[in-house]
Order: C-alpha cells, then structure tokens, then sequence
C-alpha cells in the first residue's frame, strides 16, 4: 500500500501540465492545436500556478488510489490464487484480483478526480484549491455530487487496471525467458529494469484502452459552464 502512495500520487502530479491541456481538450477538442500551444497560452495568462492547476487533488486522490490499487491487488491476488482458486490460470487471476482492487480504489479516488477535473476545465478556473473546490461542489449538491462519475470511472479504470496488471505480469515473465533465466538470477539493477520495461509496455497497451472512458469521465465532471467558454 506505500507502494502505491510513493507510486501513483507523486507521478501523477508531476504530470499535472500534461494532464491539464489533456482534459481541457477532451471537453474541447479546438482550444490548443497541441500540448505545447497549450502550456503556452496557460503560461501566459496564468504563470506557472495555471499551468499545475488540480495538482492538490491530483496528489491526494492518486495516492488514495495507488493505495488501493497495488495494496488490495496484492491481496486479492492471494486470496483468489492461492486460496480460493489454486488451480486456476494466472492470467485470470491477475484479471480479477486487479478488477477488484481498482474497484475499491476508485472509491477512493473520485471525490478528488471530480473536483480535479472540475479545476482543469474551465476557465477561469472553478476553484483555485482543493478546498475552495470542495466547498463550492458539496454546497451545490452535498457528497453524492462527488461520487457522480464514479460509473464512468470504473469504465475507465477497472480495464485500465486489468489490462496493466495482467500485461505486466505476463511480459516480466517473457522478458525473463527471453533472458533465459529466472528473476532470482539476476541482481536487483537488473530486475529493476525488467519491471520499468515491462511496465512501459504495460502503461502503452492500456492507455489505448481506457481512452474512450477517460474522454467521458472528463465531459461528465466539468463544469457546464467553464466548458462552453473554453469552446
């Protein structure tokens, strides 16, 4: 579960800038004609704050998540192959033991990714700090107006997840036999770099599919007004 704190929160809010052109243009696609026409129109109005818009929830909610998300799927993955099905194919258990850890990181997580993308898009900005953005959400619908989004999220989330496990795993253990050996034969540098390849190649295949979702978890959190001024 620390893990995933040090994994999930700290990464993803490094990528905030890149996550905040992304939302922006998924609930209007012709406001940047790119990444980097957009940092510079954000720059320029905003300075650098604008451009880490969302950061505070984007820390706490992704370390929420990378919480839940490693943590339980380290434990599901006990109780599914080692308890409950110890017959079964790995792959499937890797399916569901990270279908059923995201299910309850995603809980945690979308009260901060609606207020996340809330801040991200609209202009100027819903709310300039997580509490102000707090604040504002739950006095217009209470606690379920957080939660409005949690479908479209596990949509997103739980085949992002699935995919990223499930290909990870698979890949380590092709990369090693490839190698032709097993990972206690080589040293940590090199296990290391096994896992960051793996996960690259794991980070590609289910970004690709959990974009449809990720595109409707955006549209479905802003802010119906922020998102007509942008377009």
């Amino acid at each position: 579960m620390l893990g995933g704190v040090i994994a999930c929160g700290p990464t993803h809010t490094a990528v905030t800038p890149l996550d905040l052109v992304k939302c922006r243009r998924q609930v209007a696609s012709d406001l940047y004609k790119s990444n980097f026409e957009g940092w510079q129109k954000i720059y320029r109005a905003e300075g650098l704050r604008g451009v880490f818009t969302g950061w505070s929830p984007t820390l706490i909610g992704y370390s929420f998540q990378g919480l839940g998300k490693y943590g339980f799927y380290e434990v599901f993955k006990h109780i599914y192959g080692d308890n409950l099905f110890p017959n079964m194919n790995k792959t499937v258990v890797f399916l569901g033991a990270s279908a059923s850890a995201e299910f309850i990181a995603d809980i945690f997580l979308c009260p901060f990714e609606s207020l996340k993308v809330r801040m991200q898009t609209s202009i100027p900005p819903y709310a300039r700090t997580l509490r102000e953005a707090w604040g504002k959400t739950t006095a217009e619908g209470g606690i379920s107006k957080l939660y409005a989004g949690i479908v479209p999220l596990w949509g997103r989330q739980i085949p992002y997840t699935m995919c990223k496990f499930a290909t990870f795993e698979e890949t380590v253990s092709l990369i090693y036999k490839q190698m032709g050996g097993r990972k206690e034969d080589y040293g940590k540098l090199a296990q290391t770099g096994v896992s960051f390849l793996g996960g690259y190649i794991a980070g590609i295949a289910c970004a690709v599919i959990s974009h449809p979702a990720d595109v409707m978890v955006s549209k479905l959190n802003s802010e119906r007004k922020g998102v007509s001024s942008l377009a």
